[in-house]
């Protein structure tokens, strides 16, 4: 089953970041060697993104981030475990070096 981790972004210093960037690493190579990962990503700043949608035909493409919120989505993992409770572990993985909480969510339609 395939499920996604995702971790929501934090006010770090720029070391807790580089820190946390290097734990998460540690824990990318693990479930590469597991062969349970299918991808992970860091993701640009919030201010770097775009919001797309289509309105009466027409794309209409103004610069995000869309939603006024102190968490941001900063990256994710996507794995693909024999259960949901790998699935925890993984995300109690996760959550471990992030030090808060992580949202977990299976996938429904996945390739």
């Amino acid at each position: 089953m395939k499920y996604l981790v995702l971790i929501y972004g934090q006010d770090w210093t720029p070391e807790q970041a580089a820190a946390g960037f290097r734990d998460l690493l540690v824990v990318q190579e693990e479930l590469a060697r597991s062969g349970e990962l299918v991808s992970s990503a860091a993701l640009d700043l919030p201010s770097g993104g775009k919001v797309v949608q289509v309105r009466e035909g027409v794309q209409v493409v103004t610069d995000g981030p869309f939603g006024e919120s102190k968490e941001q989505l900063a990256g994710y993992f996507m794995v693909d475990v024999a259960d949901d409770d790998r699935a925890q572990q993984v995300a109690g993985l996760v959550s471990a070096v992030v030090g808060d909480r992580v949202e977990l969510r299976g996938t429904v339609i996945s390739g």
